[in-house]
């Protein structure tokens, strides 16, 4: 007789395969470093690369020769329908959003294929979702890419979900030691996010500022002026600590 409130079996084992594949691919990274030490690459990009592809295996005889190859180079493509009708659309192959780190990384680096796709993906996500997804770690080079992708295409109706992402990330295990480890185009990326958004508390702050304290006809308007007024100052300073946070000056 299951126990009241016990987990379901089903989502002990989903926890149990994505803890399983997280420690693998911790293993398969580490192993990436030393062996880039021990081959003593001349440059940081190299040393980054030789992790990122990690997960990449070597061809096999089987796999290049006999009548048809069998091999399905691009699962995602292979069950492509039709074309989306946006360019920031999530690909119609990703039939449900990830819920752990494994499935995430899986999906960015298989089925996400343009920075429009993958800035929709993580506004998909939100910052609660993926604060959850990377609690435990935030794999290597995630974190330059998610912040080239943002500065890359932030608009400013998206600024207060773009924040979340960035507060959420910062709260992610290790997020010191990969911030330490961004490249200098991703370093560059992370000071041009940062300074469009400032760009954007900026112009909403002067927008909602009333010219003269007889620019408002109606008795509601001074109120809620204040309000969005309010609002801007407060998202302005999550800027300023997210700025500190991400060591941008």
């Amino acid at each position: 007789m299951a126990v009241p409130g016990a987990p379901e079996p089903a989502a002990l084992e989903r926890e149990l395969r994505a803890a399983v594949a997280a420690d693998e691919r911790r293993a398969r990274e580490e192993a990436a470093k030393l062996r880039a030490l021990r081959q003593g690459v001349p440059s940081y990009e190299e040393f980054r690369n030789i992790v990122l592809a990690s997960h990449l295996k070597p061809l096999e005889k089987k796999d290049k020769m006999g009548d048809r190859m069998k091999v399905l180079w691009n699962p995602c493509a292979a069950r492509t329908k039709a074309p989306p009708a946006s360019d920031v659309e999530i690909p119609q192959e990703l039939d449900r959003l990830p819920g752990t780190s494994a499935e995430f990384y899986r999906d960015w680096r298989r089925c996400l294929k343009s920075g429009k796709e993958k800035y929709q993906f993580l506004l998909e996500l939100g910052g609660e979702a993926l604060g959850r997804i990377f609690q435990a770690d935030l794999g290597f080079g995630l974190l330059g890419e998610f912040l080239t992708v943002l500065a890359e295409n932030i608009c400013h109706g998206d600024r207060d979900a773009v924040l979340q992402i960035l507060q959420s990330l910062s709260g992610t295990k290790r997020f010191g030691l990969n911030l330490d480890l961004l490249s200098e185009s991703e370093k560059e990326s992370s000071r041009d996010l940062f300074g469009k958004l400032r760009s954007m508390s900026r112009d909403s702050r002067s927008a909602g500022w009333p010219s003269s304290p007889t620019g408002c006809g109606a008795e509601g308007e001074p109120q809620l002026m204040d309000t969005n007024l309010l609002k801007e100052a407060k998202g302005e300073r999550v800027v300023m600590e997210l700025m500190e946070c991400y060591q941008v000056n």
